[in-house]
């Protein structure tokens, strides 16, 4: 188990640029490379342990011993926009629901933030 993490954990800076940027790809003549906001997270764990005799499950015959282990991962991605090609080059087109999405949460904790200063100096 614990290989398994190390390993996952030695190839997470590979994963950002490539999974953050998509392959480039021509729609009506026009180059685009989609960008993401991209997260993700994975865990994992063993353990063994021993119950004390008289535990009062019924099992007051002497200790049991116990082992297990388990990991899991997850992650999501939030597209918020493209780089297009034209006679300028390269230009960053955003995707403006999905800005409005990311910034939302970040404008209330500003929000909160400010309100919990203001209320700190009174």
């Amino acid at each position: 188990m614990t290989n398994l993490i190390e390993k996952l954990a030695e190839s997470v800076p590979s994963w950002g640029a490539k999974v953050a940027y998509g392959e480039k790809t021509s729609i009506n003549g026009q180059e685009l490379v989609p960008v993401a906001l991209v997260f993700f997270g994975f865990g994992g764990g063993e353990g063994s342990g021993e119950m004390p005799r008289g535990d009062g499950d019924g099992h007051e015959d002497g200790a049991r011993k116990g082992e297990g282990s388990g990991g899991g991962g997850g992650g999501y991605s939030i597209p918020i926009g493209a780089y297009v090609g034209g006679p300028d080059g390269l230009v960053f087109r955003p995707n403006s629901i999905a800005l409005i999405t990311v910034a939302a949460p970040l404008v209330s904790a500003v929000g909160w933030a400010v309100a919990q200063i203001i209320r700190a100096n009174r």
